[in-house]
């Protein structure tokens, strides 16, 4: 009696191994399609919050890529090149640990405010929602636009609560409008 609820169990448990394989490599080939946005969340930095001290033009004041966040800031990168992938422009929370993620992965990171997000500032949070979704929308063509963001602001554009250092793919529809395919961790 309990040998055939092991076999469903493990046989539930291949099913989602396999699953997993295929939604990785969907992602991989979203981002070869042009038009594609890629919105990752910023690699590991120790804490939750900036200080609210914290000076956008001084590093020390604010929470900071540890080593290990910024070994996986490289890792997204080298993943990005054992797939093939070559990015368009990578824009960025101002945020020091957001700009380090996307220079280490990208090579290169431009800061762009709305990418910073605003939690207690319900206005200013939907207009900067707004100009990032404009922007997404206005990336037709071309390889991937690459988002350096926070974790507030990928929940905003996609719904979706990702750990620090993941990414979510948008994929260009043919109407124009882009949709999310999924969702990777690069460990």
């Amino acid at each position: 009696m309990r040998r055939p609820l092991l076999w469903v169990v493990v046989g539930g448990l291949c099913a989602c191994v396999v699953s997993v394989a295929q939604s990785a490599e969907s992602v991989w080939d979203a981002l070869r399609a042009p038009g594609s946005v890629v919105i990752l969340r910023h690699s590991y930095a120790p804490g939750s919050f900036d200080p609210p001290t914290a000076r956008l033009d001084d590093c020390s004041t604010q929470r900071n890529l540890d080593e290990g966040g910024r070994a996986q800031a490289r890792r997204i990168g080298e993943a990005f090149q054992r797939h093939g992938i070559s990015v368009g422009a990578v824009l960025s929370s101002p945020r020091c640990r957001c700009l380090d993620t996307g220079r280490l992965a990208f090579g290169r990171a431009e800061p762009w405010d709305p990418l910073q997000g605003a939690l207690n500032n319900t206005e200013l949070r939907h207009r900067q929602v707004a100009e990032i979704k404009r922007r997404i929308a206005a990336h037709q063509d071309g390889p991937p636009l690459v988002l350096v963001t926070h974790g507030s602001v990928v929940a905003d554009l996609t719904n979706l609560n990702i750990r620090m250092g993941a990414f979510v793919v948008l994929r260009r529809a043919p109407d124009g409008t882009h949709a999310v395919v999924g969702d990777l961790f690069v460990d």
